[in-house]
């Protein structure tokens, strides 16, 4: 189980509701299934704050894995 976290644009991180993972290894593609099955559609690229990025935040594309407890937030296409 991967617990991560959402971050909406100018806020700060969501520590209240966080998203569960089940895969062994999660991407930010199964990230954004599992908030709204359509998202993955309009998604542009991510950024991500924790363990499996080396800069924070750092731009990341739908297939970068997640670490547990890192903070996702998703850019999506205009």
């Amino acid at each position: 189980m991967w617990i991560h976290y959402s971050q909406p644009k100018g806020e700060i991180p969501d520590y209240t509701a966080p998203v569960v993972l089940h895969d062994q290894s999660p991407s930010i593609e199964d990230f954004c299934c599992k908030l709204h099955k359509q998202l993955i559609l309009q998604f542009k690229y991510a950024w991500v704050w924790g363990s499996s990025v080396r800069h924070q935040p750092q731009k990341c594309g739908r297939e970068h894995v997640l670490c547990d407890e890192d903070v996702v937030q998703i850019v999506k296409k205009i």
